[in-house]
């Protein structure tokens, strides 16, 4: 809850429209600019009237998004909308999450966040969120305050791989109320083991409906919209090396005994470990935030209502077992016809808290009711019926939290913290909880944070066609609580044409729990408590340089402490970004363009393997992935309210191999060209 709080603090004011100077000055200036006009109006004729008041009033400068931390923060103005091209390009940018990511070599199959971050959810908890970077964030759909109708369109092609659509579309009904809704739709097409690469790999699909409501005197704000998701994805297990015996002529995957990775880049022709699998992730969630305010902008109420589900569905109609063994999987336990493992988590929650602020104070206090239920079903027996795997796990948890910022001129300080309550308050070790507190001075900021919480639903019990163990209180082998430490450090300052940014993360974690291949029971991709702790450091770095029409824009993260010397945690050493181009105006300024180069460089490292029927990465010891760089070429422009770029993705591809691994087996996409077009419509 107190992310928000940390924005309006640790930001300048001039910041909020840092990205669109003019576009906020342009506000600024339209009560003149409409005096101006209607002192033009007995000079001009009805129909140049309309389309000179047009495209006055309405545009980029007129539309404005709200989100719920806005509401929480009692902010109606909110930010303009974004119409810069530097993000348009750039895949990372393409989903919800933008964060650097492992996924499985394509668009939309299983991912997971590639560097650290402590985690501040507490309480009962699902824990598959492979497909959590496709999902919308309920807490963080976009509200439009306008002054037209606002229609949004993006379709992205990545040939013949990739595909992105999303419409989406708002208007004013009344003064004080505004609704709208939001489609979207991608997917991708095999690139592996496939004869025709028009065969599909990931169906997804998301509507979105929203309203916002403002009473007339201000007092009462409401926000509230329902989604609905759903994520399908072939799986396909990874590459299956091939030992070619009858035909010596043939091209073999194997060396005296070990596999040579550079033979398994011929997509197409590979062979795969699964053929029949498929994952289903279906979200539904409706959520709405409200706010009262009682005595100004200094006691104001608020409660938050959401209730969400998602159920994880895995299937597989071909199994096959060699002399009793599991192919592909650790075990077959419960039935040798079909797989069909699911898991369902409903929950409801209900936050209700007081909240205020002036210049310099903010501060926010709540308290939260989870009620949840997990709902777990399995196939089992020949023939193969459904039947629940385990008792549903069901329970109703209390939290309580707050934060509290104050702000003098370039100083600011900040604390913020949850409590999960329970009887075991006094056993600080099973108590879960967060606390953070943050200091600003200029461009100088320090962060310290503490936590404990739970190991996840999943991780603490499971049972499935493939995978079971049980780590909960009552059993042999428990978890408990992870703790976590962390400082952090970060400065980040303009100077003229050069933008310079470094940050240093300390980090101890104590009881880590983690997926791995070394679980008992020959369960490889079964999760463990790492019985020690283990130290974290991450030191990051962003050098931006803007000369003119040139910009070179380069960031880079180096971690100590997860590498394979770490039994519970693997991060590259090295993860870099960089881009390099030049903008300009073309055509008498009615196009703005940009051309250059991006790439994105990862070093070696043993990436995480995934278990598909459990939804989960695992740490592995046997594979590691080089430190290949992917380059990217661009052309990307705008001409008013349309966008639209032109890439070579991989273009460095045979420079100096045919292709690179995204985990273990799992080849990532070969060269290919990549469209897109953004148009925005203001009336």
């Amino acid at each position: 809850m107190s992310d928000s709080l940390l924005t309006a603090f640790f930001s300048a004011k001039p910041a909020r429209c840092a990205a669109s100077t003019v576009r906020c000055r342009v506000r600024q200036a339209l009560p003149v600019a409409a005096l101006l006009g209607v002192g033009l109006l007995p000079a001009t004729g009805q129909a140049q009237v309309l389309d000179d008041s047009t495209k006055v009033r309405y545009g980029a400068h007129t539309t404005f998004i709200l989100k719920e931390r806005d509401l929480l923060r009692e902010d109606t103005l909110g930010q303009v909308i974004d119409t810069t091209l530097t993000r348009l390009p750039q895949q990372r940018y393409w989903a919800h999450d933008t964060t650097f990511q492992q996924d499985l070599g394509n668009f939309g199959t299983a991912s997971r966040r590639l560097l650290w971050e402590p985690n501040l959810k507490l309480g009962a908890r699902l824990g598959r969120n492979v497909f959590d970077k496709y999902a919308r964030n309920a807490a963080d759909v976009p509200y439009y305050d306008t002054r037209s109708p606002y229609t949004f369109f993006r379709f992205h092609q990545g040939n013949p791989y990739e595909q992105i659509f999303e419409l989406s579309y708002a208007r004013s009904l009344k003064k004080h109320f505004n609704a709208g809704f939001a489609y979207e739709r991608f997917g991708a097409n095999k690139a592996v083991a496939v004869t025709n690469t028009k065969t599909g790999q990931v169906e997804h699909s998301n509507f979105l409906f929203f309203v916002r409501y403002d009473s007339p005197e201000g007092r009462y704000h409401a926000m509230s919209n329902f989604s609905t998701a759903r994520h399908r994805v072939a799986e396909q297990g990874g590459i299956q090396p091939q030992l070619v015996t009858n035909n010596p002529d043939a091209p073999s995957d194997f060396e005296n005994g070990k596999v040579i990775l550079s033979q398994l880049f011929d997509y197409q022709r590979e062979v795969v470990s699964l053929t029949k699998a498929i994952n289903r992730d279906d979200r539904d969630e409706l959520r709405l935030a409200h706010t009262y305010r009682l005595l100004g902008r200094g006691l104001t109420v608020f409660h938050i209502f959401d209730y969400s589900r998602q159920l994880n569905k895995y299937t597989d109609e071909a199994l096959s077992s060699t002399g009793g063994v599991a192919r592909f999987y650790p075990l077959i336990r419960r039935t040798t016809t079909v797989t069909d493992d699911r898991a369902e988590f409903r929950q409801l929650e209900n936050t209700v808290g007081v909240l205020g602020h002036t210049s310099a104070v903010e501060y926010r206090l709540y308290g939260r009711q989870r009620t949840f239920r997990l709902i777990t079903r399995s196939n089992i027996g020949e023939p193969a019926v459904l039947r629940p795997a385990l008792p549903d796990s069901t329970g109703t948890q209390l939290f309580a939290g707050g934060t509290a910022a104050f702000r003098y001129r370039q100083f600011a300080i900040e604390t913020a913290g949850e409590l999960k309550l329970s009887a075991r308050l006094g056993n600080i070790g099973n108590t879960e909880y967060w606390l953070r507190g943050a200091a600003r001075l200029g461009p100088l900021r320090g962060e310290a944070l503490i936590s404990s919480y739970a190991p996840t639903l999943t991780e603490l019990r499971l049972v499935g066609n493939h995978y079971a163990w049980d780590h909960t209180e009552n059993s042999t082998d428990s978890f408990q609580n992870t703790q976590v430490q962390q400082l952090r450090v970060q400065v980040a300052q303009q100077l003229g044409k050069h933008y310079l940014e470094a940050a240093g993360t300390v980090a101890n974690i104590q009881n880590l729990v983690y997926y791995t291949a070394d679980a008992p029971g020959g369960q490889f991709g079964a999760p463990q408590q790492l019985g020690t702790a283990r130290q974290l450091t991450t030191l990051m770095a962003r050098y931006r340089l803007t000369w003119g029409k040139f910009v070179a824009d380069n960031q880079a993260t180096y971690t100590i402490g997860a590498g394979a010397d770490n039994p519970g945690l693997r991060i590259p050493a090295l993860v870099g970004e960089s881009r390099v181009y030049y903008q300009g105006y073309v055509f008498k300024k009615a196009l703005l363009g940009q051309a250059g180069v991006q790439a994105y460089f990862q070093s070696r490292w043993k990436a995480y393997d995934y278990s598909p029927s459990t939804q989960q990465f695992y740490v592995q010891d046997h594979f590691t992935v080089r430190n290949t760089p992917v380059v990217d070429v661009f052309l990307s422009g705008d001409i008013r309210t349309v966008g639209f770029f032109l890439k070579m993705a991989y273009v460095n591809q045979f420079l100096p191999q045919s292709g690179y691994f995204a985990a273990p087996y799992y080849a990532a996409l070969p060269r290919r060209m990549e469209f897109g077009i953004r148009w925005q419509f203001f009336n």
